[in-house]
């Protein structure tokens, strides 16, 4: 290999680090508010967690569908940044805030009348009237959510993601100093318990916010942009284009995330200990996922803007290094699934509980597969970064949803449950439609790029 090539490829993997290391600390973070949430009512009482977590499950169905549009801003932008077209920057982002803010008007009336929802679903009187009443504080935070990630795909798509990560980090800061005060009445604060949670994931969402905005409106880096000039004026061309882009990106996200649910229900049925090692091996699998999920940003913003150059090779070389890098990161996180399960399933348990022997069992199990999982996940998530990257949302929804639903969930169950390997089956399956939805999407990039060529 030549001297410039090496430099080339040297170029591209620090590129990709420099962004890829604050969107990896961005979705880090974007976790952080709900795992404070948690732990806190769980301290403050088991009624007021499961009413919690089924509000919180509504909600992020929901909020996942709606950031599908705000993704889509990403390639746009980083699209119309890499030609220096200011103009078509700011198109993007309007109507990317235009989308957000009529879904929201959509899907609140959900949220604010969620009670009768949760009970056709079989859930208990007093938790879904909770659940209502936690979702008719925190619905609210649902609107200035879709918007920092609009200005999330901003920032990112301008190689500029630190601004989104400080801006989370005082959210959570404040999060965690709220969630005190008004849980548990400290600081001569009320008591509000469950409701606290709510009033502070709203207060939480609108401090991040202000500071997006004011940095948007008074940086002269992007002030320049005059993002939210004429916002109130529909631009037809690039509303449809947002939405064209946007809506199977949330699909794909829906489809996956509602994979793992569907994991769960049926880990429930083998028994309760099974469902409680399946929570935890999810929460450590989830927490590695965001580094996955950081390098398919910086994938995304990197493909868009060589696609904007058209700079063809960058874009390979781009490609090269961001599935190396991935490759990379999911060995080491597998390594340490393999070396330190007990270790981490133990960090979530208390040793002195009568199940935890037999939840720690299953865990080991299962994080052995998630070490196969981690393999398969973060590489179809990064590709799809990429592909995202070029503005190919459509046939990888159909690819991944197939391969989620049509493979991975008959998969868990005929292993599971036909042929009797109980949880271990069930995450097989879930390897098997991951593993699947990485090969089809990777062909797909493969085609795409020798078009492009």
């Amino acid at each position: 290999m030549s001297h410039s090539k090496v430099q080339s490829y040297r170029s591209h993997y620090k590129s990709t680090l420099v962004l890829g290391f604050p969107l990896i600390g961005s979705h880090i973070m974007q976790i952080v508010p709900h795992l404070t949430d948690t732990i806190m009512l769980g301290w403050y009482g088991v009624d007021e967690l499961a009413s919690s977590v089924l509000a919180t499950s509504l909600f992020f169905i929901v909020f996942i569908v709606g950031s599908g549009f705000a993704i889509a801003v990403m390639p746009m932008v980083a699209n119309a940044a890499a030609r220096d077209d200011f103009s078509n920057v700011r198109r993007s982002v309007r109507m990317g805030l235009w989308i957000s803010f009529l879904y929201s008007v959509l899907v609140i009336p959900i949220l604010l009348f969620s009670e009768q929802l949760f009970l056709i679903l079989g859930q208990d009187e007093a938790l879904a009237s909770n659940a209502q009443m936690y979702l008719r504080i925190a619905g609210w935070s649902i609107l200035p959510g879709l918007i920092i990630m609009v200005l999330k795909s901003f920032f990112s798509a301008l190689e500029r993601p630190n601004i989104v990560l400080f801006s989370l980090v005082i959210g959570g800061i404040v999060n965690v100093i709220l969630n005190y005060a008004f849980i548990f009445g400290n600081f001569g604060m009320p008591e509000l318990g469950l409701a606290g949670a709510a009033l502070t994931s709203v207060i939480t969402t609108l401090i991040s916010l202000i500071i997006l905005i004011v940095y948007c409106i008074f940086n002269r880096t992007y002030s320049s942009y005059t993002l939210f000039k004429n916002i109130w004026r529909l631009d037809l061309e690039y509303f449809t284009d947002v939405f064209k882009l946007g809506f199977p990106i949330g699909v794909t996200m829906l489809a996956e995330s509602g994979l793992f649910s569907a994991t769960a229900v049926m880990m429930g049925w083998v028994g309760t200990n099974a469902l409680a090692a399946h929570g935890i091996a999810i929460q450590i699998s989830g927490f590695t996922f965001m580094i996955y999920l950081g390098l398919a940003n910086a994938a995304t913003v990197r493909a868009g803007r060589a696609v904007g150059r058209s700079d063809y090779e960058g874009l390979k070389l781009a490609s090269i290094s961001v599935v190396v890098l991935t490759i990379i990161a999911v060995s080491i996180i597998a390594v340490i699934f393999l070396i330190f399960p007990k270790f981490l399933m133990m960090l979530f348990l208390s040793p002195t509980h009568i199940d935890t022997p037999l939840i720690v069992s299953i865990g080991v199990l299962l994080l052995a597969f998630s070490a196969l999982f981690q393999i398969a996940d973060g590489l179809q998530v990064v590709i799809l970064g990429l592909l995202r990257g070029l503005q190919d949302t459509a046939i990888p929804m159909v690819l991944t949803t197939f391969s989620y639903w049509g493979v991975g969930i008959p998969f868990s169950y005929i292993f599971g449950f036909v042929f009797g390997w109980g949880a271990s089956g069930i995450w097989l399956g879930l390897v098997v439609g991951l593993a699947l939805a990485s090969i089809f999407l990777s062909f797909r990039f493969v085609r795409l790029l020798k078009l492009h060529n």
